[in-house]
């Protein structure tokens, strides 16, 4: 009963506080999965001031996380309510964008990450920007994927998935100089031993177009060891003893 008129007390006194706190607190149920803790909380937020961004925005993640298509369907209007509270809240619009990505609505992903991207000061823009450039390659634009990565560089030159995606894009250009500085400065970055089976693939392609046997030997035998069952270690077997310039 006491935290109950302590949290009343409190929405009287500073609603603003109020909410924030209460969103905050959604924010660590979502962390720990303790979903229906943050559904409450985020009503007593939103029960405050319906229209508030933040807590808008945390709804809607919310419902995304539950992920059925009943609250699948109510996020995007959090997501929207939001955004049209406070436009320039760049965190609402990487999440809708996630979320937009996630319901294979393409252009309209691109539109909101790409706000999120060039929001000079917000410290996930770099994010934003890979985002984009997963999208552009799953729709087939190669060139806007690469002009969308090296933004993500620029605005954070620790961008690994950045140097993965582009070190693939310029190998399959041809362009293998580039390709492995890049593949180099990833591998440097996550760790040769940390580096997944799709990393690992685009680095044996990369010591082949560069004639490195013994290089690419290194890196089959750590695509054996540690993906046998992968798709990548398979394309290798089908393609060992391919004369094909480039191994895609």
């Amino acid at each position: 009963m006491a935290a109950c008129q302590t949290q009343s007390t409190l929405g009287k006194k500073d609603p603003e506080k109020a909410i924030q706190v209460r969103t905050q607190l959604a924010a660590e149920y979502i962390k720990t999965g303790d979903l229906d803790s943050a559904k409450r909380a985020l009503d007593q937020a939103l029960e405050i001031e319906s229209r508030d961004s933040a807590a808008n925005m945390m709804m809607g993640i919310l419902l995304q996380q539950e992920g059925s298509k009943v609250s699948m369907d109510k996020a995007d209007a959090y997501f929207k309510r939001a955004i049209s509270t406070d436009p320039k809240n760049a965190q609402a619009r990487n999440n809708y964008g996630t979320y937009l990505y996630q319901t294979e609505r393409y252009n309209e992903a691109i539109e909101q990450l790409n706000v999120a991207g060039t929001t000079l000061g917000y410290d996930q823009r770099f994010r934003a920007l890979e985002n984009v450039g997963r999208i552009y390659l799953k729709i087939g634009d190669v060139e806007n994927a690469e002009k969308s990565f090296k933004q993500a560089l620029q605005a954070n030159r620790d961008s690994y998935i950045s140097m993965l995606e582009l070190s693939e894009i310029f190998y399959l250009k041809q362009q293998t100089a580039a390709a492995t500085q890049l593949y180099e400065q990833f591998a440097r970055g996550v760790g040769q031993k940390n580096q997944g089976a799709r990393a690992l693939w685009i680095g044996i392609r990369i010591a082949r177009a560069n004639s490195d046997k013994m290089g690419m030997q290194v890196l089959v035998n750590q695509l054996r060891a540690l993906f046998p069952e992968s798709p990548e270690y398979q394309r290798y077997l089908q393609l060992q003893y391919s004369t094909e310039a480039v191994w895609k």
